[in-house]
C-alpha cells in the first residue's frame, strides 16, 4: 500500500478505508475563509457498490490501493456484463457495468484495455487517454460550416454522445478524450 496526501487524491483513484476499497468518483477541494481547508469526496465501495460521501482534512493521508494491471482483451457484452481474456492464460474474466462506470462508453469488442486487479479480483480499466469511435447518428453537415461554429449531438458506435463540429457526419470517425468525454478531433 502506497500512503498519499488527502489532496491528491484524484477522480479514478482506487483507496483502502476501514479495509474496503472505493473509487474516487469526484473530488472537490475546498478553502473557506474561515478555518481549514478540507477536500470532499464522492467515493464507490468497489464490491458492494454503495456510495459514500467523506470529508478529509487537508492533512489526512489515505492509502492507495496497489493495482496489478493486466493486459486483456475485451471479447464481448451481455446485458450489464462485459466480458475479457487475459493475453497470456486465456483466462475469461467478467465485470459489471457499475463497476466499469463511465468507461464503458469506451470499449469497442476485441480491444487489449489494461484490466486493474486488486487481490485477484478485477476492479477497474486502465483506459488510454483517447479512442477512436465511428459517428453513428447526427444531424447532417452544414455546407460551408466551419469548426468554429456552434456544435452538435453525436451518437458514437458505444453509445456516447458527444458534442462535435457542424462538418462531421455519419460514418465519420472521431477521436474522444476517455478522462472527459469530449471531442478531440478526425481519426
Amino acid at each position: 500500500m502506497e500512503s498519499v496526501q488527502a489532496t491528491r487524491l484524484r477522480k479514478g483513484m482506487l483507496i483502502k478505508r476501514n479495509d474496503e476499497l472505493y473509487r474516487v468518483l469526484d473530488v472537490t477541494h475546498t478553502t473557506p475563509g474561515k478555518g481549514r481547508a478540507f477536500v470532499q469526496s464522492r467515493m464507490r465501495n468497489v464490491r458492494v457498490g454503495t456510495l459514500l460521501d467523506h470529508k478529509f482534512r487537508s492533512v489526512d493521508v489515505v492509502e492507495r490501493a496497489m493495482l496489478d494491471d493486466r493486459e486483456m482483451q475485451f471479447t464481448y457484452r451481455d446485458g450489464d456484463t462485459f466480458h475479457f481474456m487475459d493475453l497470456e492464460s486465456y483466462e475469461q474474466i467478467e465485470m459489471g457495468a457499475e463497476t466499469l462506470g463511465d468507461s464503458v462508453n469506451y470499449l469497442l469488442p476485441e480491444a487489449t484495455i489494461k484490466v486493474s486487479l486488486f487481490e485477484g479480483e478485477a476492479v477497474g480499466l486502465n483506459l488510454p487517454l483517447s479512442v477512436d469511435l465511428t459517428v453513428e447518428e447526427t444531424a447532417p453537415s452544414i455546407k460551408g460550416a466551419t469548426a468554429n461554429a456552434q456544435l452538435k449531438p453525436a451518437r458514437l458506435e458505444t453509445g456516447l454522445v458527444v458534442q462535435v463540429p457542424p462538418f462531421i457526419s455519419n460514418g465519420n470517425k472521431v477521436r474522444v478524450n476517455t478522462e472527459t468525454g469530449e471531442y478531440q478531433g478526425r481519426a
